[in-house]
C-alpha cells in the first residue's frame, strides 16, 4: 500500500523529492471564478453578498443584517452543548489561552550615550478576521486556535465568518466562537466571505489581517487580497512525519499516521526508522487496523498515494532527512526525545515521546495547530500571538547625537545621489 524506501538504496534521494512534490499552482478556473467574485463584492458590497450566498450556501436573506448572529445565539448554542462537550471546549481553550499568553511582545527602547533613543512599540491589529469551515463539518478547534491568539494579542475586534449551506448552523462552532471571545459572527463562507472582510460592505466591517483554513477557492481568494489585508499562509494538504526508535507500539504508529492521511487524499503521512523489523510491524498494523476506519477509503489513497515507509541508517540520519522534509508535524516518537532536538531544525511542530500524538496537538495541548506546510516550515513558523501584533521603530535623536549620525546619513545619500536626503541631514549640523 505504501511505498517502501530505503536510504541507503541507489536512487533515494531522487525518489524522496518526488514523494514529497505537490503542485501548489492555483487553478486556472478556480483562479478566474474567484477574481469575479471578489471583484462583485468589491464593488457591489452587501447585494453581491445576498447573491453569492443564495447562489453557493443556498440561504436567502433580503437584507445583509439577517447574515449576522447575535451573542445571545451564540450564548445558546452554547447552552445546548452537552456538559461533556462544553468541558472540553473550555479546557482547551484555557490550555491555548495559557499557552498563547506566553508569547506576547513587549514594546522596548534604550538610549545611547548621547542622548539617541531607539527602540520599538509593539500594538495589536484594530481588527482581524477568521474564517471558519461550516456546515456538516465541525471544527471547533480552527476557532480556537484563530481567535484565542488574537484576542490574547489585545485585537479590538475580531469578525467570524462561517458557511451555513441551507441555513445549518452548528452548535460546538458557534459555541467556540462565544468561548474563545469572538466579537461578530456572519453566516458567509466561500471567496465572497473573503472579499468581504478584505474590502468590507455595508454590513460587514473590513479587516486588517484575515487567518484561518478553507476550500481551493478560500484559498486563492486569500492569495488575491494579499496585500490589502494580511493573510496567515495559504495552506497546502496535512503531513506528519513520524521518527521512530523502533520502540513504539506499531499500532500506535500506524494510527498516527491514519491521524493524518484522514484529512484527505493528498495528505502525507511517513515514517523513518532504522529498524527493518518494525516498519514490518508498523505495515501489518495499517493492514489490520485500516478496515476499522469510517474514513478508510480516504486514508487508503493518502498512504498509497504520498505515504511512504522508509527504513534509515540510523536516528542521526532520520533527522537529516526530517530537516529536508521540514513537516508540518514531526512525531519524535524515541526513548529520549530531547537529546534529539538539536538535530531538528525544520518543522511546524514537534512531538516529543511516545505519548505525544499529534492528535493532541490538534485540539488541547496548548500550541497552535495551524502549522506551515509543504516543506514551507524551513522559513515559517506556527499562527501565534505575534500574527496579531506588529511592530513600529521608534527613534528619538539627540541634538548631540544628530551631529555624529546627520554626518554619516549625509556621505551615504550623496553616494547614492539623493541629495534631498543628505541636505535634510545636513540642515541639523551644528558647524
Amino acid at each position: 500500500m505504501m511505498h517502501m524506501l530505503d536510504s541507503r538504496q541507489p536512487g533515494f534521494d531522487a525518489a524522496l523529492r518526488q514523494l514529497l512534490a505537490f503542485e501548489t499552482a492555483q487553478d486556472p478556473a478556480v483562479d478566474a471564478a474567484v477574481a469575479d467574485i471578489i471583484a462583485s463584492v468589491q464593488s457591489q458590497g452587501d447585494a453581491a453578498l445576498i447573491d453569492y450566498t443564495a447562489r453557493f450556501d443556498r440561504l436567502s436573506v433580503t437584507d445583509a443584517s439577517q447574515l449576522e448572529l447575535s451573542q445571545a445565539e451564540l450564548d445558546a448554542a452554547l447552552h445546548r452543548l452537552p456538559a461533556a462537550t462544553r468541558a472540553a471546549l473550555e479546557a482547551a481553550a484555557e490550555r491555548v489561552r495559557r499557552y498563547h499568553e506566553r508569547q506576547l511582545m513587549q514594546s522596548w527602547s534604550y538610549v545611547e550615550e548621547d542622548g539617541t533613543r531607539l527602540g520599538q512599540q509593539v500594538t495589536a491589529l484594530d481588527r482581524v478576521g477568521i474564517y471558519v469551515p461550516g456546515g456538516k463539518a465541525a471544527y471547533p478547534s480552527s476557532v480556537l486556535m484563530n481567535a484565542i491568539p488574537a484576542k490574547v494579542a489585545g485585537v479590538g475586534e475580531i469578525i467570524m465568518v462561517v458557511p451555513t449551506p441551507g441555513g445549518e448552523r452548528n452548535d460546538i462552532v458557534l459555541a467556540a466562537a462565544r468561548i474563545a471571545g469572538v466579537d461578530r459572527v456572519f453566516t458567509v463562507g466561500g471567496a465572497q466571505a473573503v472579499a468581504a472582510l478584505a474590502y468590507g460592505t455595508q454590513t460587514i466591517p473590513a479587516v486588517d489581517k484575515i487567518t484561518g483554513p478553507g476550500n481551493a477557492y478560500v484559498a486563492a481568494a486569500k492569495r488575491r487580497v494579499f496585500g490589502v489585508v494580511g493573510i496567515d499562509m495559504v495552506a497546502g494538504p496535512s503531513e506528519i512525519l513520524v521518527i521512530c526508535d523502533g520502540q513504539t507500539d506499531p499500532d500506535w504508529i500506524a494510527m498516527d499516521l491514519f491521524s493524518q492521511a484522514e484529512h484527505d487524499e493528498i495528505a502525507q503521512a511517513i515514517l523513518l526508522c532504522p529498524d527493518a523489523d518494525f516498519i514490518t510491524r508498523v505495515r501489518a498494523s495499517i493492514e489490520h487496523l485500516l478496515p476499522e476506519m469510517p474514513r478508510q477509503d480516504i486514508i487508503r489513497a493518502s498512504l498509497s498515494g504520498r505515504g511512504a515507509l522508509i527504513q534509515v541508517a540510523d536516528l542521526d540520519e532520520a533527522c537529516q532527512i526530517a530537516n529536508y522534509i521540514a513537516p508540518e508535524h514531526l512525531e519524535l516518537s524515541v526513548a529520549e526525545p530531547a537529546a534529539w532536538l538539536p538535530k531538528l531544525k525544520h518543522a511546524g511542530a514537534i512531538f516529543m515521546g511516545r505519548f505525544a500524538s499529534e492528535s493532541l496537538g490538534d485540539y488541547c495541548a496548548g500550541p497552535n495547530h495551524v502549522l506551515p506546510t509543504s516543506r514551507t516550515a524551513r522559513f515559517a513558523s506556527p499562527l501565534g500571538v505575534y500574527d496579531f501584533q506588529k511592530r513600529t521603530s521608534l527613534i528619538e535623536v539627540s541634538a548631540v547625537g544628530a551631529q555624529t549620525l546627520g554626518r554619516i546619513a549625509s556621505t551615504l545619500a550623496h553616494g547614492e545621489g539623493l541629495t534631498a536626503h543628505a541636505r535634510s541631514a545636513e540642515f541639523r549640523l551644528q558647524d
